[in-house]
């Protein structure tokens, strides 16, 4: 009875959403820009979450072998998760470049 209902409630939701694609206002070349838009967000985020996930679990694993050296491993760690979190705020700003050509 359950999978019934979340296929009842993707139905209904795939149902609803072709109204909001009926409209015809966009051109061609500003849906291109739309799209870039969200690739720009979409792809930096996932390669920000990507990249911080591999440096805190490399960071905790180098702690969790030797204790003594956190003092040593934190600064570098934070550091390193602030330039991958500024690329990702990079993608963000060029996100919202794109979107305000639409």
């Amino acid at each position: 009875m359950k999978k019934f209902s979340v296929y009842l409630m993707a139905l209904i939701t795939m149902s609803i959403s072709q109204v909001a694609f009926a409209q015809d206002g966009m051109t061609e070349g500003r849906g291109w820009i739309a799209v870039a838009a969200g690739l720009a967000i979409g792809l930096s985020a996932l390669g920000g979450a990507l990249g911080q996930g591999r440096a805190a679990s490399a960071a905790l694993e180098g702690i969790a072998r030797n204790p003594s050296a956190a003092d040593r491993l934190q600064t570098p760690m934070i550091l390193g998760l602030v330039f991958i979190e500024s690329l990702v705020i990079y993608g963000l700003v060029l996100g919202m470049l794109l979107w305000t050509k639409v």
